[in-house]
């Protein structure tokens, strides 16, 4: 099932409104793509438009065009046209709206000299010129499961979700976001499954929208957030096919915009974040223990130099004796205090992971691991900084690279210089303050109207389970409640029993 419900933001009084056939001609033959093939006949009769750079050239010369030619002398009126032309989807109109987006979306225009007020659209779309024919998931691998992912282009992206879900209960609702970009935007979801308050809330967030240009799907996501002012992410950002159909049969609403390779989910909270797809594939008991470490090492990133700059800083008591000797020694010939030390190395981790993520692939990966090295080694010879630091930074930034969504990974990454800065102020006292605030923010936060904080702010026992944990399958049979669905289960919970079971039974 398809509905469309095409919506265009409000049009400000700079964008020209082209009403009649005539001032669409005269507007797009400004631009250098635009192509007038008059006349084609020898009577001067047909007048063939169309730009250049957005429809089939091949298809035109080799199919379009010698048709045309070929049937010329019995064309006496737009009807014939069609009736000559062997393509689909031909329309007739007058309607210069009609006709300028039709243009843009690679049709050819036919008219005939004694009616210019009325001509033939025909459909020579290339729309799958420039893009890429391989859909791997780039950045969101996984070693077990599926590997494919979305592309740049609208109509693949939602023949893959239909292809997955076969089920008319599958919706999906076309919108058109930018005034200039025209950029389709789809918001799919499970009627039956998926609260309708969701799905509402998108729609109205999407037809307030009032910009220029929609480049990306990732920009729609800050566009229709809860909170602009936050480094954490409101919602699901994934390249994966799987990974949104789950996210679908959970009840959440997805959107899938026109040239984005990115599929946005919600409502999300804070412990979507540390899921894989790949949690899915592997045994309850593997997958569980990898869920614990994504969560410890994101807990270790934020904390771990904040606590040093606290401890050395501050609370040298609670050091075992056994350790505080090489921390000494480690120290002894440092000229900065500790606070300097971990944002010196804080910060040349981030030069380079920025300097390697902007450099081409096998130059980013030698600069990173040669880089590195290099530095880190140098710094502690040239007594810039301890050892034992070195050590703590390269475990803080290996750690953060365990949350499997990157845009998470990025706001922990922020997280650790509010409370390093802390740390060197008020020492562990300084480190519960932030944390307070931390979780403050936390339970303020909202995703499509629904708490953020969930499962932990408002409390949910059913659902904490889940998050710290991935349950066996004979568990994973309802939806979360957190998410008020219409249908709370999804499949009966029944697995097959033990084979020696089965034969005492017989």
């Amino acid at each position: 099932m398809f509905r469309k419900r095409i919506k265009r933001a409000n049009v400000s009084t700079y964008d020209t409104q082209l009403t009649t056939i005539d001032e669409v001609f005269e507007k797009a033959k400004k631009s250098s793509d635009f192509s007038c093939l008059s006349p084609i006949d020898s009577n001067n009769r047909v007048q063939v438009s169309f730009y250049t750079t957005l429809i089939n050239i091949d298809l035109f010369h080799q199919s379009l065009l010698p048709c045309l030619m070929e049937n010329i002398e019995s064309i006496h009126n737009l009807e014939d046209i069609k009736r000559v032309i062997p393509i689909e989807g031909i329309k007739v109109s007058s309607d210069g709206k009609e006709v300028e987006k039709s243009l843009h979306e690679g049709h050819v225009m036919i008219q005939l000299s004694e009616n210019k007020q009325a001509c033939v659209l025909i459909s020579l779309d290339n729309s799958r010129y420039g893009m890429r024919e391989t859909n791997d998931t780039e950045n969101e691998f996984s070693v077990i499961g599926p590997k494919t992912g979305f592309i740049e282009d609208l109509n693949t992206n939602l023949h893959l979700l239909r292809s997955e879900l076969v089920t008319s209960d599958l919706i999906f609702e076309e919108f058109v976001v930018g005034k200039r970009s025209k950029t389709k935007v789809v918001v799919s979801y499970l009627e039956g499954i998926t609260n309708p308050e969701y799905v509402k809330t998108v729609r109205q967030r999407i037809s307030d929208l009032d910009i220029d240009v929609l480049l990306d799907n990732t920009q729609l996501e800050q566009m229709i957030s809860d909170h602009s002012s936050t480094p954490f992410p409101l919602y699901i950002t994934t390249e994966r096919v799987d990974k949104a159909v789950y996210s679908l049969i959970q009840g959440h609403v997805a959107l899938i915009s026109d040239k984005s390779c990115y599929v946005v989910t919600g409502p999300s909270n804070i412990m979507d974040f540390f899921s894989s797809p790949e949690d899915y594939y592997l045994p309850w008991v593997v997958a569980t223990f990898f869920k614990l470490i994504r969560i410890i090492g994101m807990l270790f990133s934020i904390f771990s130099t904040s606590f040093y700059v606290a401890i050395i800083t501050y609370h040298y008591e609670v050091v075992p004796k056994d350790l505080l000797g090489p921390i000494v020694y480690s120290r002894a010939n440092v000229p900065f205090p500790p606070v300097m030390e971990v944002l010196f190395l804080e910060l040349t981790i981030e030069f380079l992971r920025e300097a390697g993520a902007r450099l081409p692939t096998k130059i980013g990966q030698t600069l990173g691991i040669v880089g590195g090295i290099v530095i880190g080694q140098a710094t502690v010879e040239a007594a810039l900084t301890s050892n034992i630091l070195l050590i703590i930074v390269a475990l803080s930034a290996l750690s953060s690279f365990t949350t499997p969504i990157y845009k998470m990974s990025n706001a922990v990454r922020i997280l650790r210089y509010p409370f390093i800065l802390l740390a060197a102020l008020y020492g562990g006292f300084g480190i519960y303050i932030g944390i307070i605030l931390l979780i403050g923010h936390l339970m303020r936060l909202k995703s499509l109207g629904n708490p953020y904080f969930l499962p932990l702010y408002p409390y949910r026992k059913g659902g904490i389970g889940h998050s710290f944990s991935r349950p066996p399958f004979t568990n994973l049979n309802k939806r979360p409640s957190f998410l008020r669905p219409l249908t709370m289960k999804k499949y009966e919970a029944k697995m097959n029993q033990d084979p020696e079971e089965g034969l005492n039974s017989e």
